[in-house]
């Protein structure tokens, strides 16, 4: 990330890594900018907790603001928190939005996922025999 790069972060609430999120702004120059933000940006840093929704749904909808090279920073609570989601959840939605899950990190009671868009113009629909997940 550079000073010309803009990162809108999606998903957050009071329980995000407030210290990620200021050495990020700290890199930028700048604040994070939020889902009013009408342009491209370069990186979505979502924050995702399990009871959220639809992963697929909101990370489609973050494809559709990044720009050509842009990325998707996926945020879930680690393993022992209670809104977990499993790396096979996360692998799927990511495949079914058209991203790729290329690298992850640990952080603090987090861990980051960064998916990249595929070279596909448009996501995968849902087979019409997938299984919902298990609670």
């Amino acid at each position: 990330m550079t000073e010309e790069t803009i990162v809108q972060e999606l998903g957050w609430d009071d329980d995000v890594d407030e210290d990620l999120r200021r050495r990020i702004e700290d890199i930028l120059g700048d604040e994070l900018v939020d889902d009013t933000f009408g342009d491209r940006v370069d990186v979505v840093l979502l924050w995702w907790r399990s009871g959220d929704g639809d992963l697929a749904d909101e990370l489609i909808t973050a494809r559709t603001v990044l720009s050509g090279t842009g990325f998707v920073w996926l945020m879930t609570p680690k393993p022992a928190h209670p809104d977990h989601m499993a790396p096979a959840e996360v692998t799927e939605a990511a495949d079914l939005a058209g991203l790729h899950v290329t690298s992850r990190i640990d952080r603090r009671d987090w861990l980051g996922t960064r998916l990249t868009q595929s070279s596909s113009p448009t996501p995968r629909a849902r087979s019409s025999s997938a299984r919902p997940p298990a609670l």
